[in-house]
């Protein structure tokens, strides 16, 4: 089935640009001019990603994002002004999937999403359930649901993406180019924040060790490690 965009954006030119450019690559697409109109569209139809515009009237886009986030877990993602790094961070924070700066390259949005829709069509697919337990915290790669002594913790599709490349490796550092690869499907770059944003939020979400040593570390120069309950208490 064609995969089917939601544009919000208030820029017509740039929506028009985007549609047509889209619509080459393949995609049905749809567009809307405003946060609410954006609101509404996103949760009444059935679309396979959304393309948001952080500088949007009346209901900005990260405004949008908190709304939508609670009720639903489309992949979004976010368009931001070059040098608005608080609003990529808070973006990221509040549940984006990824973000392009403006202005770009259509080729490199194209290629955004698809890497976004190819990592989000892994998962839904994915027929082999494999249950990953490390510590109090127990992963269901199935149902994709995660336990913290036997609480569920709500993550977004990359959180729970990179969750599971930490797990699978605990004890052992995990770079961030491969979290940018094979998570986010694209290259690493020097300055790219991103990765760094959907750690934190995992942190704050899981929590330290039940005997407070840091859960997941950060290896300066090269990535993280999910530490084993034992090695932690050693550390």
């Amino acid at each position: 089935m064609m995969n089917r965009i939601l544009i919000i954006d208030d820029d017509l030119g740039l929506t028009n640009l985007l549609s047509e450019y889209l619509t080459s690559a393949g995609f049905t697409v749809d567009a809307v001019h405003t946060g609410e109109d954006g609101l509404n569209r996103a949760l009444g139809g059935t679309y396979s990603l959304i393309v948001l515009d952080l500088m949007l009237p009346g209901i900005d886009g990260l405004e949008l994002l908190r709304r939508l986030r609670p009720l639903s877990r489309i992949p979004v993602l976010m368009l931001t002004a070059r040098g608005e790094d608080i609003d990529r961070i808070v973006g990221l924070e509040v549940g984006a999937d990824d973000y392009l700066p403006k202005p770009f390259n259509p080729r490199e949005l194209v290629a955004r999403i698809r890497a976004i829709l190819r990592r989000a069509q892994t998962d839904e697919g994915a027929p082999a359930r494999t249950r990953i337990t490390v510590g109090d915290v127990e992963m269901d790669t199935g149902s994709r649901t995660v336990h913290k002594n036997a609480q569920d913790v709500e993550l977004t599709s990359i959180e729970f993406t990179i969750l599971e490349a930490l797990l699978r490796a605990a004890g052992q550092v995990v770079t961030r180019e491969h979290i940018a690869e094979v998570v986010l499907g694209r290259k690493f770059f020097a300055y790219d924040r991103s990765v760094d944003m959907h750690v934190s939020k995992l942190r704050r979400k899981l929590g330290n060790h039940p005997d407070g040593n840091e859960r997941i570390k950060t290896i300066r120069g090269s990535g993280y490690i999910y530490t084993l309950p034992e090695e932690a208490a050693r550390a």
